[in-house]
């Protein structure tokens, strides 16, 4: 099983960036697709971002596009999410899920790390 840690939020003005990190362990990440998760209070989690197990497919919601990269270091077992031009509307918990691309009314619930973009 992998473990997933989720790391690099903060406090953030507007229009400001950030760049998350998610540590796993376990040998299979590499084998893994991977995606970005957030919840905001109250709220279901909402998918964010995907990306495919070599890398070389990203996926993003459209709210993000053009704001946000997705990436990752297999030989380092760390997924990566650098949000740029925030919003106050990214206000969330972002976590890192294991195994898919893509979640629409399923994604999972997780830990994170808390974004705040605020003024």
């Amino acid at each position: 099983e992998v473990q997933l840690v989720a790391s690099g939020g903060g406090l953030v003005q507007p229009g400001g960036s950030l760049k998350l990190s998610c540590a796993a362990s376990g040998s299979s990440f590499s084998t893994n697709d991977m995606m970005w998760v957030r919840q905001a209070p109250g709220k279901r989690p909402e998918w964010v971002s995907g990306i495919n197990d070599a890398g070389t497919n990203q996926y993003y919601r459209e709210s993000v596009k053009g704001r946000f990269t997705i990436s990752r270091d297999n030989a380092k077992n760390t997924l990566f999410l650098e949000m740029n031009s925030l919003k106050p509307e990214d206000t969330a918990v972002y976590y890192c899920a294991v195994g898919d691309v893509y979640c629409r009314d399923d994604c999972p619930e997780g830990q994170g790390t808390q974004v705040t973009v605020s003024s």
